[in-house]
């Protein structure tokens, strides 16, 4: 009996292990992996704090960096989409998403507990490749060696980013 209780926690322990350190984590590349940069802010938020309700400040960073700009991997095919829902995954960094049929795309609705429309009628996520917003959805968007992703929360569609 003491055998098999040893043996189950030895098991236990190595699935815990397989999940902490590697299981969910980004994986080795391989020969058709590159490198991207992905970053996430709220910045906009530190001067608009008034729009959110009181008891969704203590989201917002002191900074309003929630993942700041990280080198990491990504592979042919693979969208801004992929890479954004594997790294916050990887980050524990609170993320909801909805499939957008009708637009062949997925929608961000909030990352790190900070949703559309928290901020006002106006607010939600964008995100710019390379200093540009495409003009396609997230997972529309198929990434290259070198790009640089940055996620916005956005109190004016955009605009308040530069986006016309």
């Amino acid at each position: 009996m003491m055998r098999k209780t040893i043996a189950a926690g030895v098991i236990l322990f190595a699935v815990g292990a397989f999940f902490l350190f590697g299981g969910s984590r980004s994986q080795a590349p391989s020969g058709d992996a590159f490198t991207v940069t992905l970053a996430v802010s709220a910045e906009t938020l530190l001067e608009n704090m008034h729009l959110l309700s009181e008891y969704r400040h203590r989201l917002v960073p002191d900074d309003g960096i929630i993942f700041p700009p990280t080198e990491v991997f990504a592979h042919d095919g693979e969208s801004v989409f992929d890479v954004l829902n594997r790294e916050m995954r990887n980050a524990g960094i609170h993320m909801v998403f909805r499939q957008m049929p009708v637009f062949g795309s997925v929608y961000i609705e909030g990352i790190n507990n900070i949703f559309e429309f928290d901020a006002g009628g106006l607010s939600g996520w964008k995100y710019q490749v390379n200093g540009d917003f495409p003009g396609v959805g997230a997972s529309a968007f198929i990434l290259q060696e070198g790009d640089f992703i940055e996620w916005l929360f956005t109190v004016d569609l955009g605009r308040d980013l530069g986006y016309e």
